[in-house]
């Protein structure tokens, strides 16, 4: 039996079968994007080794658990992989999950871009594709977008638009604008100019994912006290953002110095630890 709060140095799908089924609330996490890096060689990763994984994953997952499956792709000769559609569906159609959204993460940064001369626009995004067991049984929407209307109600009733197009009257009034209303499904997150990570010994893997990315969807899609894993722990930012927001963890990381380094990153947060990254 594993135990919780801890990260594991090995491989994730002997790690996820190991444990029981139906343990976990949520998944936060960024595997590899096809062969984006190569992660020092410790491990092979492609489509015949994300479906074990998915497998896996989907077993210890409660019914009304959630995914949240960070993902990008590669440009192969000259046209993009389309790893990320063929993963989401594979959850999807294989492994009976419902794809709850389809939230786009934009970058500060952008990674590529784009001149006078680029055949492609400036890459400044990637998918985090919100998968369920069922309806989620958690969701906590964050209410943290600005109104430019705020206090100020339409005039006459509010109105809605029936299945024949046509606009129908229920007679209830409009109610006040609030001050803050309900984001988005793009969050633009900070991720350049060491901003990303509280922890500067972080940077030392390749591909952080940023600690504001992990924190609200943890945030959104648990309460306090449930158990969030991250298969593909890397650098541990899954791992502290559960402490951050006081729920359990459990992780596996199958790279020796990336396992160091998430080891030695979470000795020095304390049970208090406060995050002060925000999504803008």
């Amino acid at each position: 039996m594993l135990e919780l709060n801890t990260v594991y140095n090995q491989n994730c799908i002997d790690g996820m079968d190991s444990m029981d089924a139906e343990s976990v609330d949520l998944c936060v996490t960024s595997p590899p994007y096809d062969d984006l890096r190569t992660y020092n060689d410790s491990s092979k990763w492609d489509h015949e080794v994300f479906k074990r994984a998915a497998k896996s994953l989907t077993r210890v997952l409660k019914p009304g658990g959630v995914i949240m499956w960070n993902v990008g792709d590669a440009t192969i000769k000259g046209g993009e992989s389309g790893s990320s559609f063929r993963q989401a569906l594979y959850f999807m159609e294989e492994c009976g999950l419902r794809l709850h959204d389809t939230m786009i993460y934009e970058k500060s940064g952008i990674a590529f871009a784009a001149g006078p001369h680029s055949v492609r626009y400036s890459q400044a995004f990637e998918y985090c594709f919100i998968l369920s067991k069922g309806k989620p049984k958690t969701v906590n929407i964050i209410m943290d977008k600005k109104n430019k209307w705020a206090g100020i109600s339409s005039w006459g009733n509010a109105k809605a638009r029936k299945k024949s197009g046509e606009l129908e009257d229920a007679g209830k009034k409009s109610k006040a604008t609030r001050e803050f209303g309900a984001r988005t499904n793009i969050w633009r997150v900070i991720n350049s100019g060491g901003f990303g990570q509280s922890s500067k010994e972080a940077y030392k893997h390749p591909a952080t994912m940023p600690e504001a990315l992990a924190r609200d969807h943890i945030i959104t899609w648990s309460n306090p006290g449930d158990v969030v894993i991250d298969p593909f722990m890397g650098s541990g930012t899954t791992a502290a953002m559960a402490i951050d927001q006081g729920r359990n963890y459990i992780g596996f990381e199958i790279d020796d110095e990336y396992y160091n380094l998430c080891q030695s990153r979470l000795k020095t947060l304390g049970a208090n630890l406060t995050s002060f990254f925000e999504t803008t």
